[in-house]
């Protein structure tokens, strides 16, 4: 690709390169960029991608990228932000696949894997199409299963992701759409159809420091989003309202004003039941996953229906369906008089849910394993 062409979609404060220049690949790793490739200079958390200019020089890299000017004699771009510089010559690289596709990203602390598989399942039962999934148990083409590192992969990957999708005939993607990856630029240059918000308690504050500030992260969303899903009974659904820009829908368990509403909700050991309403459409609903933290799993699922003119009827087959997610409140077989639950639950709230739905049907002994890795959100234990 032509560097004229990537230097059309930045804003450069000076360039010394020669915009005829043939672009191989992108890299921001030094030790893996090789001849004719353009380095992204990237200012980390904890590494400082200008230090690497030097060796990605001496491995051939044809320019670089940068928010200060190169110590070595190489040609260069620069900008006041190599970070969301390079997620937008990501989109261009890749010939923006992100355009072809009907996108749909869930953010939130808990809820966002099994959201997305279950809007996933839901798309291909009533649309009868090829979805796209990108999340933390793993990326998915259709049937085919990738290894996945983050929840929203770098800004290359993702691009690069999503471009293997529109070549391999997909017509939809549901994402995983993290705090780090809003603030960090990773989604940059990509409109969501709708998002959603599922909720939001205490996680990663090493990161945003304060609770204000993972809200406000989280609402960057709607800001590059056609139509915005909110769960009306979190408590900071009202932040994600206020910084809306564009038309926003709500759902709740407990409001009758919002514009989905579960009535008649009932519980059990094998998933959950509810009443789905919105406007004047009734449909009975079916999931066989346990706990109120379906419901409102669920709820999302329709309500993202709703919004893409899937009818509740439709919805609700689909759901009825749906398999337990891997590692969300996954139930395994045993031979003996007891069950075994793995549910990946790594924050308070999260682990709250799930002791409480376990307790509901399990009037015996109960036995809590969980790890506690530690060195981040000092905070974020389970003492409390």
């Amino acid at each position: 690709m032509k560097l004229k062409r990537l230097l059309s979609v930045l804003d450069v404060c000076e360039c010394t390169a020669d915009p005829e220049l043939d672009i191989r690949d992108i890299s921001f790793d030094s030790r893996t960029t090789q001849p004719g490739d353009l380095f992204a200079a990237v200012c980390g958390y904890e590494s400082d991608g200008h230090r690497f200019i030097g060796a990605a020089a001496e491995r051939g890299a044809a320019v670089v990228l940068c928010q200060r000017k190169p110590e070595v004699e190489i040609p260069y771009i620069l900008v006041a932000d190599s970070r969301l510089a390079l997620s937008r010559i990501c989109c261009e690289f890749f010939d923006n696949p992100s355009r072809e596709l009907t996108m749909i990203g869930v953010t939130g602390t808990n809820g966002k894997t099994t959201v997305t598989t279950l809007i996933k399942h839901m798309l291909e039962q009533c649309l009868h199409t090829k979805v796209g999934l990108i999340g933390t148990n793993a990326n998915v083409i259709g049937d085919e299963v990738l290894h996945t590192e983050h929840t929203t992969p770098d800004a290359y990957e993702l691009q690069k992701l999503l471009r293997r999708m529109v070549d391999a005939g997909c017509t939809h993607a549901v994402m995983e759409v993290s705090s780090h990856s809003l603030v960090l630029h990773r989604v940059e240059g990509i409109r969501f159809r709708v998002g959603i918000f599922t909720n939001l308690s205490q996680d990663h504050l090493d990161f945003h420091k304060t609770m204000e500030a993972y809200a406000a992260a989280k609402a960057q969303l709607f800001a590059q989003s056609d139509a915005g899903i909110v769960n009306a009974d979190d408590d900071w659904a009202h932040v994600m309202l206020e910084h809306a820009k564009c038309p926003m829908h709500t759902y709740s368990a407990k409001r009758n004003d919002a514009d989905l509403v579960a009535k008649d909700i009932r519980l059990s050991a094998s998933g959950v039941r509810f009443v789905a309403m919105h406007g004047d459409a009734i449909a009975r609903m079916r999931l066989g996953i346990p706990g109120m933290f379906s419901v409102y799993n669920a709820l999302s699922v329709i309500a993202c229906a709703c919004a893409l003119g899937i009818s509740l009827d439709d919805c609700a087959a689909a759901l009825d369906t749906a398999k337990p997610v891997k590692g969300r409140a996954e139930v395994l077989e045993t031979d003996g008089d007891y069950a075994i639950l793995i549910d990946y639950a790594v924050t308070p709230d999260a682990i709250d849910n799930i002791l409480t739905t376990v307790r509901e049907f399990a009037p015996a002994r109960l036995v809590f394993l969980f790890g506690c890795g530690g060195d981040r959100d000092r905070g974020e234990d389970v003492r409390r």
